[in-house]
């Protein structure tokens, strides 16, 4: 079973791309809603959550584990890994890369958590791919909230998004990396501000890929989705098909309580 988790809904798209890749896998999801955001939080304490979540799914016979969350990647995988060795962790990172060498104007910009935007391990990924390339890094507070809460095409907020958006545009900016997961969700009020002159850039097919070359038999199942959440488990399930992930709702359970 192929464990993946984030602190709420954010890590739905990533899951939605493993479940493509991998139609016959058993998946398990945990939402560490209780606890979401992670974004505005220090990093010992998501360091403490995602040992207690990775330990949990591992309990729970999960033999691969995703973090799919950029927070929590930057925070605490290496912590994940030395905490758990026997068992393969994947995790998420701004496309960084990909959006530097495709950059034809030398000039991107990652929207990111408060958490990420502060942290060294994106230092050194624009340190190690993106010399030579200037990288506006923006953070976004409260944009996770409003996919979290299902809010997110409100007029406050698109006017939010404009005021992020338009200043990167008209600054020459043409790629445009999602750095956090939730940010996914917010890809359709994004993409029209971006008028043709830049490219939204998003790692869940990459990460799925990742997770399909370690595959092997922790993908070999009967395609079951397990749904776990640390508060409001009904709510997990329910985002589903309001996220326009039916092919998920359909292969879920019913969402559990999780209590950890």
């Amino acid at each position: 079973m192929i464990g993946v988790f984030d602190s709420g809904l954010g890590g739905l798209s990533v899951l939605a791309a493993i479940a493509t890749a991998l139609p016959r896998a058993d998946l398990l999801y945990l939402a560490d809603s209780a606890h979401v955001p992670y974004g505005d939080k220090p990093d010992s304490f998501i360091t403490s959550r995602v040992l207690a979540i990775g330990q949990h799914l591992a309990d729970q016979g999960c033999t691969l584990l995703v973090v799919a969350c950029n927070t929590a990647t930057t925070a605490a995988i290496q912590a994940l890994r030395d905490h758990l060795p026997g068992v393969p962790v994947v995790g998420v990172e701004p496309g960084v890369k990909p959006a530097a060498q495709a950059s034809l104007s030398r000039h991107i910009a990652v929207l990111v958590t408060e958490s990420t935007a502060r942290s060294q391990r994106l230092a050194q990924l624009i340190e190690r791919h993106a010399a030579g390339t200037r990288v506006d890094i923006v953070p976004c507070p409260g944009w996770a909230t409003h996919v979290e809460t299902l809010q997110a095409d409100t007029p406050e907020f698109l006017k939010e998004i404009a005021a992020k958006i338009d200043p990167l545009v008209s600054s020459g900016v043409d790629q445009l990396v999602l750095g956090c997961t939730h940010y996914a969700f917010l890809a359709p009020l994004i993409a029209p501000r971006l008028q043709a002159q830049a490219e939204l850039v998003d790692v869940a097919a990459a990460v799925a890929r990742q997770v399909a070359r370690l595959g092997g038999a922790h993908a070999d199942g009967q395609g079951q989705l397990i749904l776990l959440a640390t508060a409001s488990p009904e709510r997990l399930r329910a985002a589903l098909p309001a996220l326009g992930l039916h092919a998920l709702a359909a292969r879920s359970s019913p969402a559990q309580l999780a209590t950890l």
